[in-house]
């Protein structure tokens, strides 16, 4: 796994349309699951009764689509640094998308792009579409159009 280092903003804009790589893989547990449903309060049975979600629709319990949307924090700082700078903030997404749920023990990556970038006062905001894999699946967990600030 290679990181896309920028070491300044012309880069990311030079960068527009370019995959920036993936992260490494990440096995979604059972016990992942549980502490999400646990921070978020959200213990519906598809997520944590292992065996009722067995008879359900999936076949196994399945990620909260919060969850796999969550990982993108962990999956784009090894996909993407940016030097040279004094904050990088997220400033939100403009969309999100969950086409294929994430089966427990199944292992996730990330992926990102650059899809936009305008200036804005001291720096630019990027469009970075993060699209999180299923190993051996066709369709996606999930992308995101994320939006970042970077400032100088």
């Amino acid at each position: 796994m290679a990181v896309t280092t920028f070491t300044d903003l012309q880069q990311i804009k030079d960068s527009l349309g370019k995959h920036l790589g993936y992260s490494e893989w990440l096995e979604v547990t059972q016990e992942r699951i549980n502490l999400f449903a646990d921070a978020t309060g959200d213990h519906q049975w598809i997520h944590v009764d292992v065996e009722k979600a067995k008879e359900g629709p999936f076949g196994a319990p399945i990620a909260h689509g919060y969850l796999t949307l969550s990982l993108s924090n962990l999956f784009l700082p090894q996909i993407v640094e940016v030097q040279n700078i004094s904050m990088g903030v997220n400033y939100g997404v403009d969309k999100i998308r969950f086409p294929n749920p994430v089966k427990v023990n199944q292992r996730v990556r990330g992926g990102a792009e650059i899809a936009a970038v305008s200036d804005i006062p001291g720096g630019i905001q990027v469009t970075i579409k993060i699209t999180i894999e299923i190993d051996g699946e066709a369709k996606p967990a999930c992308i995101i159009e994320s939006l970042t600030r970077y400032l100088v």
